[in-house]
């Protein structure tokens, strides 16, 4: 199948997801966080009524502005995003047991709590999903530099397209105002890379675009187990 996805030749991002969409007894699932990226693959997908799943992830702990931008959405294109919630028992003992701040101890807390609150919640997400679409872009991070359009998720057995791997900040935003699409007003304010509230923070001037996240954390190390 990856190399049937390979081939398919396209001009613009909608007529792609469009080709994708017709591929036959495929089932193809969009996770978004609805940031600036995730929010233009959203329109994408919307305003074509193509039959590819949006969900999201709700870890309990997002912003109150990220909840605004998910209404805004239901409400602009008048369809639903599936919403995946953490297993409230695991939330319950993590708690329990480390207190509701144990992600700043150490980075094997702060997996533990992605693990908890993101991975699991993902994979329920992904079963019996053969091809699963993320708004990734390779200038998000060093670790990010070899992304491609399209390749293997081996860990979950499944294809991850990355639409927007080469397209950057600039055209995102140009893509967004555009279309009118409702946007995290967080990223208005230096939220580039929009996570959990207690999690991440604005970037300064000449950082790195994932410099927000984890900031108590080495640069190396920031990724949560979505995305290996």
């Amino acid at each position: 199948m990856i190399e049937k996805i390979k081939e398919i030749t396209y001009n613009t991002l909608e007529d792609y997801l469009f080709r994708l969409s017709e591929l036959k007894d495929v089932r193809i699932a969009f996770s978004s966080s609805l940031s600036w990226e995730d929010q233009v693959i959203t329109h994408a997908i919307f305003s074509q009524d193509l039959p590819i799943r949006v969900f999201t992830l709700d870890t309990g702990r997002l912003f109150p502005e990220t909840y605004s931008v998910l209404e805004a959405t239901r409400q602009h294109y008048q369809k639903s995003l599936e919403v995946y919630f953490p297993q409230h028992a695991a939330v319950e003992e993590l708690v329990t047991k480390k207190g509701p701040v144990s992600f700043y101890e150490s980075v094997e807390n702060r997996k533990e709590c992605c693990f908890i609150r993101k991975v699991e919640p993902l994979n329920r997400a992904l079963e019996n999903v053969d091809i699963w679409i993320t708004g990734l872009r390779a200038e998000h991070s060093e670790n990010r530099q070899e992304l491609t359009l399209v390749e293997e998720d081996t860990g979950r057995g499944i294809v991850k397209v990355n639409p927007l791997v080469h397209w950057s900040l600039e055209e995102v935003k140009a893509y967004v105002k555009k279309h009118h699409i409702p946007g995290n007003v967080l990223q208005d304010r230096g939220f580039v890379s929009l996570g959990c509230q207690p999690c991440t923070r604005a970037i300064r001037k000449g950082e790195l675009f994932r410099s927000g996240r984890w900031w108590w954390e080495d640069n190396s190390k920031k990724e949560c187990g979505l995305h290996g």
